[in-house]
């Protein structure tokens, strides 16, 4: 009564009773789910689960999208076994979490390991039910020690570890498509709020109160604008109407937990979608601080060559995850960043800072302003350092500099951003090909090019400064070391770039790490890139990976 008392003097609405929904079993007949789908580890959790007594299905968005007919990227399961029973049920069994106690079964090693998460059926809990605590995880860690249902002064969930029945676990989901459970053995579809009529119809739909539901947890905003920007539904109008009001809410979550999710919105294969999205729901701007260095005061990509460039590494982002190549959040938001890392720089450079100087310094004032400090910084911050270092240092084409950048272990991260830069128009392209045939070629290839570089520069008089973010640089046409002669800057950007040369990385495997050591690249040319047809590309398709 008190709590009721204290929430009407704050304005905050009772909230609606969240219903617990029906209980409705589709049949394969009816859900059509192809087996082929199936992940082997998933259905091998489940098995082990029910084998041992305990209830288990596959759970949430990886049951979404086998009903759409698409590959899951992760199966979850979900039982009514406790965290601690699930550990001992599998030999490679971690559990994680306060906020919600889960646990990671561990398949494989390296990089081809597999976790499939475990979470026990939940209780359906009212806020009123809930411990309140003021303050958040960091500031009241000693008044959340020991509590399994705590909320803040908000109402948004800190901590949600008391267990119930399948059907109050189905309600306190989201969406109704993110409600639904399977069991591949039975081939049975467990359904409670009409989450396959909503898949069918491309709706999504907040089961329960959205403004209580929201209050809960706020990124579940975010988790509607993702939604529909990857699967193309609409977000039903009931939903859809508290966004605005609730989207301050969002200044609540742990930076570290919005840094995941902005990163769910641009790197799983539906950038350019999510950020129409984001703009369509008014959230473009003054929720992530990176996209608010990005975007234009509308919330779009700007018009220029800036916007152009980012656009390109978000289409090829895009296009890596459709094809199921690695991605590498690093190169990503050093594209992002980019153009504000240039402007700091040309400030400190026209202050009378030496250009290296003057980059570390740019570098550091935009990881402040826009990164802030986000678990797994250090790691992100060297490598996106590493790359926009390198990029004056493609300027220099003398002596033993060009042989000491391409030995250097992020040497194809380096040269897919300038082949970027170039294809955005910030940087004439002949220097992306003079890097990528002196990257490719024989050592005598590369001599050549070296005389040719300085040939040129000595006819084109002295050496300038380098400039922050480029600016015209002395050419060498593709194909030229057998002695013909340089070509013009004009003749020179007419040259196509294959779309391979945009590859994130080497081998394939994208450019996640620095390890391995420095090896020379190997000695296989690529093929250029095509043109594109008029009028560019638009968003992407939603690809086929799952929610997080």
């Amino acid at each position: 009564m008190i709590k009721k008392f204290i929430n009407k003097l704050l304005g905050k609405p009772e909230g609606t009773a969240t219903p617990l929904g029906k209980r409705v079993e589709v049949t394969a007949e009816e859900h059509r789910i192809d087996p082929a789908l199936l992940d082997e580890r998933g259905v091998k959790v489940v098995k082990g689960l029910t084998d041992a007594g305990f209830e288990a299905f596959i759970v949430g968005g990886a049951v979404r999208d086998l009903l759409l007919g698409r590959r899951p990227k992760d199966f979850d399961v979900a039982t009514d076994a406790t965290p601690e029973q699930v550990k001992n049920q599998f030999r490679r069994a971690f559990i994680i979490g306060r906020r919600f106690r889960i646990v990671h079964v561990v398949y494989g090693r390296g990089r081809e390991h597999e976790v499939i998460e475990v979470s026990t059926f939940r209780a359906l809990l009212k806020e009123d039910d809930a411990e309140q605590v003021q303050g958040n995880e960091k500031t009241s860690k000693g008044a959340l020690e020991g509590k399994s249902h705590v909320v803040d002064a908000s109402g948004r969930v800190l901590r949600d570890n008391v267990w119930g029945p399948q059907i109050e676990d189905a309600a306190r989901r989201d969406f109704t498509v993110n409600a639904m459970y399977y069991n591949p053995e039975r081939e049975l579809v467990v359904d409670y709020h009409g989450g396959l009529a909503d898949a069918r119809k491309k709706v999504l739909r907040m089961i329960g109160d959205p403004e209580t539901r929201y209050r809960e947890d706020p990124v579940r905003i975010l988790r509607a604008v993702r939604f529909a920007a990857k699967l193309g539904f609409t977000i039903e109008p009931k939903t859809r109407a508290p966004i605005a009001a609730m989207a301050p809410l969002l200044a609540n979550v742990p930076l570290s937990r919005m840094f995941d999710e902005m990163i769910k919105l641009l790197q799983t294969g539906h950038s350019l979608a999510s950020i129409d999205e984001l703009r369509k729901q008014g959230l473009a701007r003054g929720v992530f601080p990176i996209l608010d260095a990005v975007l234009d005061k509308d919330g779009a990509l700007p018009d220029n060559v800036h916007g152009k460039f980012v656009r390109l590494a978000l289409e090829d982002t895009d296009k890596r995850v459709e094809e199921g190549r690695s991605v590498a959040p690093s190169f990503m938001l050093a594209c992002m960043l980019w153009g504000e890392v240039q402007q700091r720089w040309k400030r400190l450079t026209d202050g009378g800072e030496g250009p290296v100087p003057a980059l570390q310094q740019a570098i550091d004032l935009v990881f402040d302003a826009r990164v802030g400090d986000i678990s797994g910084r250090g790691k992100l911050a060297a490598d996106m350092r590493e790359i926009w270092m390198m990029q004056p240092r493609f300027e220099r084409r003398t002596g033993s500099g060009p042989h000491r950048l391409i030995e250097q272990p992020r040497y194809r991260a380096g040269f897919d951003f300038l082949a970027l830069r170039a294809e955005a128009g910030e940087i004439d392209p002949a220097l992306a090909d003079w890097w990528e045939d002196f990257a490719l070629g024989s050592e005598d290839d590369r001599r050549a090019l070296l005389d040719q570089a300085r040939e040129t520069q000595r006819q084109g008089g002295p050496r300038s400064k380098p400039k922050a973010g480029g600016g015209r640089v002395h050419s060498v046409p593709r194909g030229s070391v057998g002695g013909a002669q340089p070509v013009s800057g004009e003749s020179a950007a007419s040259l196509p770039i294959d779309p391979e040369a945009m590859d994130h990385g080497d081998g394939g495997e994208g450019f996640e790490s620095s390890e391995g050591g420095a090896s020379a690249p190997a000695k296989k040319r690529r093929r250029r890139r095509k043109p594109k047809a008029a009028g560019g590309t638009g968003a992407a398709d939603a690809g086929s990976t799952g929610d997080a």
